[in-house]
């Protein structure tokens, strides 16, 4: 089966991407795949690039790449793929409609509004969700030009460095705990992780350099767990996620908050999706295969 590796694009998070791709591609199992990598450049490189492979393995981030229309482009083409579909990844990846449904469903998540513009800050509306706030791109990952503001007179710069990225800004409520992701894959939550990042939160530095935090394998109290489980499984089933999916908590005095759910978590080697998986002894290789296993299955 001729497997491409598809990483790179448009988006801000491109160099990550080229890392996952870089990193699938090193651990897949030469034996069982012919691996092509294909870096894609443009949008349109999607088309032409494509089309002599079986299966498509993303590694993308970000902005056409985890938004759904590379994904919908494969679906036109016949082209079966790794993880969620076309609408499951738009929700996803807009984190505003993702809290807008998890609230729907009755899913704990830190409260929040969204501005497109400078002239739209309210900033009564931001006291009442209480200083410190985080400013983040609405349709963002990486934690890409998400800034942790502790004044008002901060918001506005943040908010126009945000909006370099997106045309909308969402300005969240800050929950002051431990932070904890669950991976989830073919519905089944595996070990959860805790993050510990050397800085104020989990940015882009403690996301993919070396030593940026301390990320392992946590046992929760019984009650919590099941709590955490259940908040998982739920987000995943209410954004009709599929494959493999990774979901972001906040825990405070043992209160679990959903953060966002990633729909192409990163797999670089420093990548919390593996190490998880790496809790239930399956290595790298292991869990490129079961993701390619899983895809074709729900694809069918």
């Amino acid at each position: 089966m001729k497997v491409g590796v598809i990483m790179g694009g448009i988006s801000s998070e491109r160099e990550i991407s080229l890392q996952s791709g870089k990193s699938v591609v090193e651990n897949l199992d030469k034996n069982k795949y012919e691996i092509i990598p294909i870096v894609l450049n443009e949008k349109e490189d999607i088309i032409k690039k494509v089309k002599d492979i079986d299966f498509a393995l993303l590694a993308l981030h970000g902005k056409f790449g985890e938004d759904g229309n590379v994904q919908a482009v494969l679906q036109t083409l016949d082209i079966p793929y790794s993880g969620c579909g076309p609408l499951s990844s738009g929700l996803c990846m807009d984190k505003d409609m993702t809290k807008r449904i998890l609230a729907w469903g009755g899913v704990r998540t830190a409260k929040w509004l969204t501005v497109t513009s400078i002239e739209e800050i309210n900033y009564s509306k931001i006291q009442e969700l209480g200083y410190p706030v985080f400013v983040k791109p609405n349709s963002g990952g990486s934690s890409v030009a998400t800034t942790f503001v502790e004044r008002k007179e901060e918001i506005e710069k943040a908010v126009k460095d945000a909006l370099e990225y997106d045309n909308e800004v969402m300005v969240e409520e800050y929950i002051q705990g431990d932070e904890i992701t669950c991976p989830i894959l073919n519905n089944k939550m595996l070990p959860v992780l805790a993050i510990k990042p050397k800085g104020k939160f989990f940015d882009i530095e403690s996301k993919y350099e070396d030593g940026g935090a301390d990320e392992f394998i946590v046992k929760l109290n019984d009650d919590l767990h099941k709590e955490v489980e259940k908040m998982a499984l739920d987000t995943y089933k209410l954004l009709k996620c599929s494959v493999y999916s990774r979901i972001d908590m906040l825990v405070k005095n043992n209160v679990p908050y959903v953060l966002e759910v990633n729909t192409l978590p990163g797999m670089t080697k420093n990548s919390l999706f593996p190490k998880s998986a790496l809790g239930i002894d399956i290595n790298f290789s292991e869990l490129l295969d079961l993701i390619i296993k899983y895809s074709l299955e729900e694809k069918r």
